[in-house]
């Protein structure tokens, strides 16, 4: 009879294409992380000037020019006019002022000597006046308590 050979337990060398193969999909995988990474920052970074104030815009307005931006004052009072396409009104930050002439309904808490956030872009680089297509109120929880009496609905309720 013959006796079974002895099973061989020496280690099996990987072939060469084996971890060649393993090496580029951890390339690729890397590659692809740095993308999704570059990506989201430029992303956030383009973001993370939500909007300039009218002491900021003013400061720099020549390289603004007319390009959109979000553009952050007070309401001045008694400078609002309704009109038959939106409002126009005087915005205040600091020691500037800028004429806004905004197109669409302005939303229901839009009153006078509160903050609100503007979106549109300035006639020409030098003139004060911006023109808007969206009006945002600026309020938070905080500034309704410390506030009561500035955020009144045109219908006289407290929101």
């Amino acid at each position: 009879m013959n006796a079974p050979s002895p099973v061989d337990l020496s280690p099996v060398r990987v072939a060469d294409v084996a971890r060649r193969s393993r090496r580029r999909t951890f390339a690729v995988l890397a590659v692809l992380a740095l993308a999704v990474v570059a990506l989201l920052s430029q992303g956030l970074l383009h973001n993370l000037n939500y909007f300039e104030t009218v002491a900021q815009a003013e400061a720099h307005r020549a390289t603004l020019g007319t390009r959109e931006l979000r553009l952050e004052g007070v309401v001045e009072a008694h400078t609002i006019a309704r009109t038959s396409t939106g409002a126009s009104f005087w915005l205040r930050g600091g020691k500037y002022r800028v004429f806004v002439r905004a197109s669409g309904s302005p939303p229901q808490l839009f009153q006078a000597n509160i903050p609100v956030v503007v979106v549109g872009h300035f006639v020409n680089a030098h003139a004060q006046r911006f023109a808007a297509n969206q009006i945002m109120v600026k309020h938070s929880a905080n500034y309704i308590a410390a506030h009561p009496k500035r955020v009144t609905a045109p219908n006289g309720t407290t929101r």
